[in-house]
């Protein structure tokens, strides 16, 4: 677990807490984590959407938008101060998941000849860089503007097993049409593997106690990659068409997550890879999700050829989030952008391999509006 110290801090009487469009107070999040300052980053657009971002593992800790009859809403899971995420290190809300996301095989792959071995977390497999990935570190944060935040990190050589070192850059950033932009980049100096993402929890109705199985989910993907019963992937790809995971039409997440079938019993619900039809063409919509009740939408726009579309399986209702929220089962849905699980050990899968003097790349935009 990292090491925190809470910053100190003195108040009196008369002065007021400063809090958040979300209602978070940022003096909760001014602490020090391993020796190094974090913060919480509040960006803005011009139509009144807020974000709220900790350099603590680059998680998003509140995203405000718009419903249908203009009243703002909290549309993500998280917690209201650093030490509970801290205290909780199994957890995942709002992350920038690296350097790998996802799951390697064992924890184990090869470059060439050469055989690595990285952290097994995960049923003896690597999941999302291991226990100690980007999602616990501490990133160095620039807020460019008013709506722009520049997070970097610099992970050396040989960092949980990875081969070379890797500089990274994301940016977040609010769009004047309602859309939270992610913009990954990374350069190496040694060949290695590198696959980034964000690991936030969406719930549209904007109320983390209650569940999401009444919100309509579409996915624009033909396949998708089949795990077994330790949610690694076999290395198929599977027609999603005569399936519960046909989400080609948009169908609510509730209307055949319980059917008898094998890969919902192994993921113990949705928690799989789609093989996105985009084709990498960050303006087609990848995804979607609709809240009936709020009249929200997001869509989801990116580069990358997959989408992991999980269903807060692992929520039980005893993780209490913001204002005491009390997280149930399949509480929120996350649509991570991705290269598929396993790619260095599936060579039919796209690869992950980045190599020195090459420049990875990749976009994530979550957009929303309202309406049908």
């Amino acid at each position: 677990m990292a090491a925190m110290m809470l910053a100190a801090c003195t108040t009196t009487t008369t002065e007021q807490t400063e809090l958040t469009k979300s209602g978070l107070d940022k003096a909760k999040f001014e602490t020090t984590v391993d020796g190094k300052p974090v913060h919480l980053y509040v960006l803005t657009n011009s139509r009144g959407m807020e974000a709220c971002i900790t350099n603590y593992g680059g998680r998003v800790v509140s995203l405000m938008v718009p419903d249908k009859d203009g009243n703002f809403r909290d549309v993500v899971l998280g917690y209201d101060s650093i030490a509970d995420y801290v205290n909780h290190p199994e957890g995942n809300f709002g992350a920038l998941i690296g350097r790998y996301g996802n799951r390697i095989n064992q924890g184990k792959f090869k470059i060439g000849d050469t055989e690595y071995q990285l952290p097994q977390n995960n049923y003896g497999h690597c999941l999302h860089g291991g226990p100690k990935g980007f999602h616990h570190s501490v990133w160095d944060a620039t807020l460019l503007n008013d709506s722009t935040l520049s997070l970097k990190l610099s992970s050396p050589d040989g960092e949980a097993g990875f081969p070379g070192k890797l500089d990274v850059d994301v940016t977040y950033s609010l769009t004047s049409d309602n859309g939270l932009q992610i913009d990954y980049k990374a350069v190496t100096d040694k060949p290695t593997i590198v696959n980034l993402t964000n690991h936030s929890y969406f719930n549209l109705g904007g109320d983390g106690s209650k569940d999401v199985l009444g919100e309509y989910v579409m996915i624009n993907a033909d396949g998708f990659t089949p795990i077994d019963s330790t949610f690694m992937t076999t290395g198929e790809i599977s027609k999603v068409e005569g399936t519960p995971f046909d989400f080609r039409t948009a169908k609510t997440v509730g209307q055949d997550i319980n059917a008898d079938n094998e890969q919902l019993r192994n993921g113990l619900g949705y928690d799989h890879n789609f093989v996105l039809n985009t084709n990498g063409d960050s303006t087609a919509v990848a995804a979607s999700i609709y809240d009936a009740t709020t009249g929200i939408r997001m869509e989801v726009y990116t580069t990358e050829p997959g989408l992991q579309f999980y269903t807060g399986n692992f929520l039980d209702g005893k993780d209490k989030g913001k204002k005491g929220a009390a997280y149930p089962l399949r509480g929120a849905i996350c649509m991570e952008t991705q290269h598929f699980p396993d790619s260095p050990n599936k060579p039919d899968f796209p690869s992950v391999l980045l190599n020195p003097g090459e420049t990875y790349h990749s976009l994530c935009i979550y957009k929303f509006s309202v309406g049908e």
